[in-house]
Parts: structure tokens; sequence; C-alpha cells
């Protein structure tokens, strides 16, 4: 399950550049803090992933990766 998410969550990311936690909290049905660490595992995976907080921020892939 974890493996699919982290994919889905790629491409969510690749197609929309940027969602808040909560967003694709809600989404998978999972918390906030399951989110943050899917995104610690992509990102040491070598995906350049990160997150950016406050107002206009959200999680995001960096504008180079295809």
């Amino acid at each position: 399950m974890k493996n699919g998410r982290l994919f889905e969550l790629l491409y969510l990311l690749v197609e929309r550049r940027a969602l808040t936690a909560g967003e694709l909290a809600e989404r998978f049905e999972v918390s906030e803090r399951t989110i943050y660490r899917d995104v610690d595992t992509l990102a040491q995976a070598g995906i350049p992933i990160y997150a950016e907080r406050g107002k206009g921020g959200g999680i995001r892939l960096t504008e180079r990766f295809v």
C-alpha cells in the first residue's frame, strides 16, 4: 500500500506542482505526519521534493523534475 501511495503522491505533484500536507492526507486517508514521512522517503530515494511552510507553501517538486 505504501509504495502505491508514494507513486500516486509523486504523480499528483507532477500534475499539480504543489499540494498541502492536509490535502494529501485527506486524499490518501492518512495523517499529515504520514505524508511528511512519505516526503522524506521520496527525498531519500533521490526525488527532488521539498516542503515549504507558510502561506502559499506546500509540498513541491523542484522545477527541473520531469
